[in-house]
């Protein structure tokens, strides 16, 4: 082990009791006041069922690659879909912003690796192969993997699907827009919501 490692893995578990910092998560907010718990369920055919261990491949120490997320359609009713990918665990105050993705179309039920990358930019703003658009993340990339730091052991990665019963109005949108942005742009829009979480721990 080198030195930096070292010191890294020693100030991760100095760390190791910092986490937990839920209340911040997306589904915490005021637009899912009439639905606190998950309504359709979201699984991972690349990494399995909510709550499995990613590889090293989906981390930002490996390829950073994105899990395929699944789902089957919660209602006739939605007209599109959010995603948002947060980490709670971090030693930080918030939940760090992996990615966020909206304006998904409705009759879609998959999300791949494929799917987040640039189809067109104008500006700022980035159009995605998926057919929808990329949101403000924590280091202005369009998706950042899993990073927790050496000795911090394992970190949940909270992936929230959020169904709408009409698009959002981007308009009136930032052109990257921002958690903040799109939480207030949903109330009153939620249809029902699904959860994948997916675990890593960098050793």
């Amino acid at each position: 082990m080198t030195i930096y490692k070292s010191i890294e893995y020693a100030v991760g578990r100095l760390l190791i009791n910092q986490k937990g910092r839920d209340k911040g998560l997306f589904f915490k907010s005021p637009a899912f006041t009439s639905t606190l718990e998950p309504t359709f369920t979201v699984t991972s055919p690349t990494c399995g069922p909510s709550n499995s261990h990613m590889d090293q491949e989906y981390s930002g120490y490996g390829k950073n690659q994105f899990p395929e997320l699944s789902w089957e359609k919660p209602s006739p009713d939605v007209a599109e879909y959010i995603l948002v990918v947060e980490d709670p665990d971090a030693p930080l105050p918030t939940p760090i912003t992996h990615g966020i993705f909206y304006a998904i179309p409705g009759n879609k039920t998959l999300i791949t690796h494929a799917d987040i990358s640039v189809l067109e930019a104008k500006g700022k703003e980035k159009h995605l192969k998926g057919g929808f658009r990329q949101g403000k993340n924590i280091n202005g990339s369009i998706y950042g993997g899993p990073k927790p730091p050496f000795g911090h052991g394992v970190h949940r990665y909270f992936y929230t699907l959020v169904a709408l019963k009409e698009p959002l109005d981007t308009n009136r949108m930032s052109p990257v827009a921002t958690k903040k942005e799109i939480a207030e742009a949903i109330q009153g829009k939620v249809v029902a919501w699904g959860l994948w979480i997916g675990l890593f721990e960098r050793k």
